[in-house]
């Protein structure tokens, strides 16, 4: 996955939107104010920050050794890195993205989540 595709995929979501809050080259991606995604899209390798359920991330970890690893920064139970432009497939990539933002949306109020047409 390129860089450029990584985040246009990020930003299809509802309410998603870019943002900068630790510096100019990290792009945080958020759905109303929440944090689903953490790359800086000029590195390489392609790396990815995640947010993941606790069994998944470990599961994932065993299963693609070196290319999905504990959260860079980030509390290690529910974050994983994820090295995007390697050798994983994009599918799984596209997937792992669409759960982090899943999980944020599961843990926002009802009212917001109906809007996001995600209950």
């Amino acid at each position: 996955m390129t860089p450029q595709e990584l985040r246009a995929f990020c930003l299809s979501f509802g309410a998603a939107v870019e943002d900068f809050p630790f510096s100019p080259e990290i792009s945080v991606f958020k759905v109303l104010g929440k944090m689903f995604a953490l790359t800086n899209l000029d590195a390489r390798p392609l790396t990815v920050n995640l947010k993941c359920d606790p069994e998944d991330a470990i599961r994932l970890r065993g299963e693609h050794e070196g290319l999905i690893v504990p959260g860079w920064h980030m509390n290690k139970r529910h974050w994983n890195t994820v090295t995007a432009d390697a050798a994983l497939p994009d599918r799984l990539v596209k997937e792992l993205v669409e759960d982090s933002y899943d999980l944020v949306v599961a843990g926002l109020p009802r009212s917001e989540r109906l809007r996001l047409d995600r209950p």
